[in-house]
C-alpha cells in the first residue's frame, strides 16, 4: 500500500460573511477554489493533466455553490480539461473528509495526485434563506416528509445544542469566555508572529486589483468585559415556533433529554465567526512524488469517521478521537499537536476535559472563535495549520477533528516526514 504523502498546503485569508462589510463576499465562490487551485499548481510546478481528481467540499450545495464546485473551480483555475474533479457534504466535517477520501484513493492505488478541500461562502447563507422562508422551507426539514425522522432522532439548532451541552456537563459561561478570550489571544500572536504565512495566499480580483491579503475576523483587542457583556444569542431562538403544532428547538432537545434545563451561554463572542474561505491539500503517492521531484511534507496516517447523539449534534470529536487512535495503536501522548474546531467554545471545552489532554497542545494558533468557520473549507483549513505548526515548532504528529451536523465527526492524524517513508 501507496503511502499518501502530503506536498503542500494552502489558504485564502478569511474574511467576513456579510455582504458589504467582507472583502471576499462581492465574489463567487468559484473564485476563491480557482484561486487556492492555481496557488497550489504554480507553487508545486504541477502538470496539471496528471491531477487525477480534485475532491472538493461544500457544504450548501445550492445556487453560486452548486454545480460540483470541484470541478468547475478547476476549469476556472485553467486547469488541463483531464484534471476531474467532485464536490461532497459532510457539513462542517467536509474539509477533512475530503483529505480523507484522496488519501485514501492514493493508499488504495488508484490515483496517484489528488487535490482536496473545500470552500464556503458564509455570506450568500444570508440570502439563501431568506429565499427558503419566502418558498416556504422550513428549517431542519421540518415538514411532513421528515415528521418521522424528527420523532427518531430530534435535530435542533447548533447553537441551542451547545447551550444543552454546557448544561448537561455542567460547564458555565465564564468557562466558555475564558475559552473565547484564549482563542482571540492566541490567533493574535499567530497573525502577529507571521505562523500562518506559509500557506496564506492572497485572494485578487477578476480585473486583478487585491481582495484580501490577510485575516479579516480576529479581534485582538478583546477583553473578558466586552465578552461578559454580551447577550447569549440562543435564548430567543431556542423558543421560537418552527410549525403550528407548537415545536421549537427547545422541545427537540427536551424530547429526547426531558430533565435537562438548557441555559444560554452562546453568544457571538464565544462561538464560531461567519467568514468565507477557501482552503486546498495536494497529496501524492510516492512513486509521483519521486518522479516528479515533489518533496513530501507529511504522510497521513490515518483518518476516520464517526457518529453521535444527532439530537445533542456536536458530541462526536471525542468518540472520533477515541477510535482513531484505537486503530493507529497511539495513545493521547504520541499527538504533539490538536486541532479541534470552534464551532462552541463548549465542544472545544468538553473535548480538552474528556481527553484530559495538556491545553498548550491544543489550538496553538487560537481557532474559528477568533478567525472564523468557513463551514466546507475549515477541515482543509485546520490541517495546513497544524502541518505549518508541526514544522515550525520541529514536532511530528497532527490531530485535526471536527463536529458536524447530524452528530458526526472526521478525525484525521498526520505525521511530518523527512523524505519518503
Amino acid at each position: 500500500m501507496s503511502e499518501a504523502y502530503i506536498i503542500d498546503a494552502v489558504r485564502t485569508p478569511r474574511g467576513i460573511g456579510k455582504v458589504g462589510k467582507g472583502a471576499l463576499a462581492d465574489l463567487h465562490p468559484q473564485h476563491l477554489a480557482a484561486a487556492v487551485l492555481k496557488a497550489l499548481a504554480e507553487r508545486n510546478a504541477l502538470n496539471t493533466a496528471e491531477v487525477d481528481d480534485v475532491i472538493w467540499s461544500v457544504s450548501t450545495q445550492k445556487g453560486k455553490q452548486g454545480c460540483d464546485l470541484g470541478r468547475m473551480a478547476a476549469l476556472d483555475a485553467g486547469y488541463d480539461i483531464r484534471a476531474s474533479g467532485m464536490t461532497l457534504d459532510r457539513f462542517c466535517g467536509g474539509g477533512i473528509t475530503a483529505v480523507s477520501l484522496a488519501a485514501g484513493q492514493i493508499r488504495g492505488g488508484m490515483e496517484d495526485l489528488v487535490i482536496a478541500g473545500g470552500t464556503e461562502m458564509m455570506s450568500l447563507l444570508g440570502t439563501m434563506m431568506a429565499e427558503d422562508l419566502a418558498a416556504g422551507v422550513r428549517p431542519l426539514g421540518l415538514d411532513s416528509g421528515n415528521a418521522r425522522l424528527q420523532a427518531v432522532h430530534p435535530q435542533s439548532h447548533q447553537g441551542v445544542c451547545g447551550d444543552a451541552i454546557a448544561a448537561m456537563d455542567g460547564i458555565g459561561r465564564d468557562a466558555l469566555d475564558a475559552w473565547a478570550l484564549e482563542s482571540q489571544r492566541r490567533a493574535a500572536r499567530a497573525v502577529e508572529g507571521g505562523h500562518f504565512d506559509k500557506s496564506l495566499i492572497p485572494v485578487y480580483r477578476a480585473d486583478g486589483t487585491l481582495a484580501l491579503d490577510r485575516e479579516e475576523f480576529p479581534r485582538p483587542g478583546t477583553t473578558a468585559e466586552e465578552l461578559a457583556a454580551l447577550k447569549p444569542s440562543f435564548g430567543g431562538l431556542a423558543d421560537m415556533p418552527l410549525d403550528g403544532q407548537g415545536t421549537t428547538f427547545r422541545k427537540l432537545i427536551n424530547a429526547r433529554y426531558p430533565d435537562l434545563a438548557i441555559k444560554p451561554v452562546h453568544h457571538a463572542g464565544n462561538s464560531s465567526g461567519v467568514v468565507d474561505g477557501a482552503a486546498g491539500v495536494l497529496l501524492a503517492s510516492a512513486d509521483y512524488a519521486r518522479r516528479h521531484g515533489l518533496k513530501p511534507r507529511a504522510r497521513v496516517v490515518a483518518a476516520t469517521n464517526v457518529g453521535d447523539c444527532p439530537t445533542l449534534m456536536l458530541n462526536a470529536p471525542v468518540p472520533a478521537v477515541h477510535k482513531i487512535l484505537a486503530k493507529t495503536g497511539l495513545t493521547v501522548d504520541d499527538i504533539d499537536l490538536w486541532e479541534i474546531n470552534e464551532a462552541f467554545a463548549v465542544v472545544a471545552e468538553k473535548f480538552v476535559r474528556d481527553l484530559r489532554l495538556d491545553r498548550e497542545k491544543v489550538n496553538v494558533n487560537g481557532g474559528a472563535i477568533a478567525l472564523g468557520h468557513p463551514i466546507g473549507a475549515t477541515g482543509a483549513i485546520l490541517i495546513g495549520t497544524v502541518l505549518d505548526e508541526l514544522e515550525r515548532r520541529d514536532l511530528k504528529r497532527g490531530l485535526v477533528t471536527m463536529c458536524a451536523a447530524g452528530g458526526m465527526a472526521p478525525a484525521i492524524i498526520i505525521e511530518r516526514v523527512d523524505g519518503f517513508v
